[in-house]
């Protein structure tokens, strides 16, 4: 009887007996199931050297690549996973899109989760945090400033009953309009529209910035949230300035500070949303408490299920909702 004989590898002058390629994947799902994630990824990488990667090899792989910040790398293995059409193929794809946002591929993640949308390739229970996802990619990736000149149809428009008959989106325009002009003229006509109960808050505070930006000496009767004080431009700090944004601003930074992906999206709605309460900031919460509220509520975002201070959070998507206009 003849000894069964076995087949001997011979790659770049090395010689690999049979089973190599197999032994090393156990060893790397071995360290990826202990958390050593970099032992894991070097001994995936040497593995499908020999064998060729099935859909729990390349999961487990992109999932380490992306644990030791490997993010280039563990698109690449995402896209070689989808390609092969994986049965779990939204998780898969779950993967893929943190990491695209952690290489702040903003926009492209924004067409993937509209593709995704479009295709019903989304369970029904995750529609909500998708679509919230996808409208805050949009945000970030969006980096246009309207940097116009005053024209003589803008000044026209500034007449508050003419002001009030455009659409909202057209207001803002027009308040775009006059960023860096001599608004001294048209001060009496932007102090109207700021007091005017039926304007937008975002509109109205940036029209009192305008006001702020060229330290205008004025008396206005701001109302907003419920709330009403009287300010002047010329003592009011901007926006960012304002202690309370000071404050959430360096607690955020502070926690975050190994999450830059997190801290630039809670940084954009703390922006956004410091327009919209301006000149009042957050009301009566406490700084700390917000900033951590904003931190949970992009968290949530994520999918990531925790306690919170849902009154808080409540009016922080009550904000969002207002800063709708950009």
């Amino acid at each position: 009887m003849k000894k069964k004989k076995h087949q001997i590898q011979q790659e770049n002058n090395v010689i690999l007996f049979p089973g190599v390629g197999e032994r090393l994947l156990e060893q790397a799902h071995a360290y990826a199931e202990s958390y050593q994630y970099n032992l894991a990824c070097e001994a995936f990488a040497e593995a499908l050297r020999y064998i060729e990667g099935d859909e729990v090899t390349l999961s487990v792989y992109a999932y380490s690549l992306y644990e030791i910040r490997a993010f280039k790398q563990a698109k690449e293995v995402c896209e070689e996973l989808l390609a092969i059409g994986p049965t779990m193929y939204f998780e898969a794809m779950e993967l893929y899109l943190t990491i695209s946002m952690q290489l702040r591929e903003f926009r492209q993640v924004e067409k993937l989760i509209e593709t995704l949308l479009d295709e019903g390739a989304i369970p029904e229970n995750q529609l909500e945090k998708f679509q919230r996802l996808k409208k805050l990619n949009a945000e970030i990736a969006s980096k246009q400033v309207l940097q116009q000149e005053i024209t003589e149809p803008a000044v026209d428009k500034l007449l508050i009953e003419d002001f009030l008959q455009l659409a909202q989106h057209e207001q803002l325009q027009t308040i775009y309009q006059l960023t860096g002009t001599n608004i001294r003229p048209i001060v009496q006509s932007l102090i109207k529209i700021i007091q005017h109960e039926e304007v937008h808050p975002f509109i109205q505070s940036l029209a009192l910035i305008l006001l702020v930006e060229q330290q205008v000496n004025a008396s206005i009767t701001m109302g907003k949230f419920h709330y009403q004080r009287v300010v002047n431009p010329a003592d009011l700090a901007l926006p960012t300035e304002m202690p309370q944004f000071q404050v959430i601003e360096a607690y955020i930074k502070k926690v975050l500070e190994k999450d830059p992906t997190t801290l630039e999206m809670v940084q954009q709605l703390l922006a956004k949303h410091a327009i919209v309460t301006y000149p009042f900031e957050w009301l009566d919460y406490d700084a700390e408490d917000v900033a951590q509220s904003y931190i949970d509520y992009v968290h949530m975002l994520f999918g990531k299920v925790q306690e919170m201070d849902y009154e808080i959070v409540g009016f922080l998507q009550q904000l969002e909702t207002f800063s709708e206009l950009l």
